[in-house]
């Protein structure tokens, strides 16, 4: 089976060798790909939002099928036009993929189900939401863009001036563009935070092992939201009474309400969850495989990633038998410096070997360029570095080691990744 990747990040190199792995898979193409993807697949120079360019390349290639990795295509309606033109593809359509690219549709579809999440009011009137805040008054307070802003557009506000100070960078400065057209103001959760991917065929609904993301930039959760620092898995917190209870109140109540809205969802479904002290509440879906998680959560999966795909794009989850090692996965990221805000780009990275590779840990590259033999960073994220050992803590200690041995100019990378999920353990 031919497949063509979308996407050019950590994620999208993860999914690569996963399918690499598959005994049904055949050549793997990828775009537009990185550095360090073609090692392992043909890079194409196609965008990832190049909808037209994607399907003239399906249909004039031996393309079996098409994964649809990022949120932004998904949302544009790349599955619909790939499908249209009678090719197979891996992903939710445009109707489906809403559930991540509107927060305003999510949190109302949440509202109309009864599934639990945040308490919350949407605006579109800057000025209605500062009064919403100012009668509220309770603090922290989280505002968010209503559109797809890169995992980017949720600021957590601890006072007045803060809050209106974010209602102001994402409505009026529009620091994320048309996505901040509406905002959605939630109350403030706490409690552990659990990110569980699931796979889906539009009325079955199968979770996959848990993980846990670090998404601040520096050591202790401080410093600004980034894309992810670091993932582990499984998630101690997340235990079988825990699972048990999202799967009735949240998990297949999402998949019912979507098919109920005639927007049946099929592909990987991410849940966000906040384990509050009143239970499991829903922080946020996408609809795609998160990225860093995916490269903790891939690398546990024993059963062929080709069958799974063919049976949510087939609607047969149902009748598939999905396993998953026992192993621990860490993953830890080298960021560029001055991440998630401007950085360097074009450093020379030393540490890998020819192919992108390193001893003890799978490399997945986020943000490389190959230049001439050598790898080069080329976006903020610039590599994964992942290790599966029998326990968490081992498999920790080999990605701090790999971490230790590949470095760049500027390169930094948290400390402390895992270091929550071992003191619950």
């Amino acid at each position: 089976m031919n497949v063509l990747v979308i996407g050019s990040g950590g994620r999208e190199h993860a999914v690569v060798k996963k399918l690499k792995e598959s005994p049904r898979c055949g050549k793997i193409w990828c775009a537009p790909g990185n550095g360090g993807i073609a090692a392992d697949a043909e890079c194409v120079a196609i965008g990832a939002m190049d909808i037209e360019g994607v399907v003239r390349f399906a249909k004039e290639n031996p393309v079996d099928l098409v994964f649809v990795a990022p949120d932004d295509p998904l949302g544009a309606g790349m599955v619909d036009a790939l499908e249209a033109a009678g090719i197979r593809a891996f992903g939710p359509r445009k109707n489906a993929a809403i559930i991540e690219a509107s927060k305003v549709f999510s949190k109302d579809l949440m509202k109309k189900y009864g599934i639990p999440t945040a308490a919350y009011e949407t605006f579109d009137d800057p000025a209605k939401a500062v009064a919403y805040i100012e009668e509220n008054n309770k603090f922290p307070i989280v505002v968010k863009a209503d559109g797809l802003a890169l995992g980017k557009g949720v600021l957590i506000a601890e006072d007045l001036a803060a809050a209106k100070e974010a209602v102001k960078t994402i409505m009026e400065d529009k620091a994320f563009g048309a996505s901040g057209n509406r905002v959605v103001v939630e109350e403030f959760m706490t409690g552990p935070e659990v990110t569980v991917l699931s796979f889906a065929d539009g009325k079955t609904v199968v979770p996959m092992v848990s993980s846990m993301d670090h998404k601040r930039a520096l050591d202790g959760d401080k410093g600004l939201n980034t894309g992810g620092m670091g993932t582990v898995s499984p998630n101690p917190h997340y235990t079988e009474a825990v699972a048990k209870v999202c799967m009735e109140t949240i998990f297949l109540p999402t998949i019912r309400a979507m098919q109920a809205e005639g927007r049946p969802f099929a592909g990987c479904l991410y849940f966000g969850l906040m384990l509050t002290p009143d239970g499991p509440k829903v922080v946020e879906y996408n609809c795609r495989f998160g990225d860093p998680e995916t490269q903790v959560v891939l690398p546990r999966l024993e059963t062929d990633f080709l069958d799974v795909i063919d049976a949510c794009i087939d609607g047969t989850l149902d009748t598939l038998d999905i396993r998953w090692k026992k192993d621990a996965a860490a993953c830890v990221i080298l960021a560029s410096g001055g991440y998630p805000g401007s950085y360097k780009k074009g450093l020379p990275i030393s540490g890998l070997d020819e192919n992108g590779g390193a001893a003890g840990v799978t490399v997945y590259h986020a943000g490389t360029k190959l230049e001439n033999g050598q790898y080069l960073t080329n976006g903020g994220r610039v590599l994964g570095l992942t290790a599966t050992a029998e326990t968490l803590a081992e498999a920790l200690e080999k990605a701090y080691k790999a971490a230790e041995n590949i470095t760049f100019e500027g390169a930094h990378y948290r400390r402390d990744i895992g270091a929550r999920a071992l003191a619950a353990n």
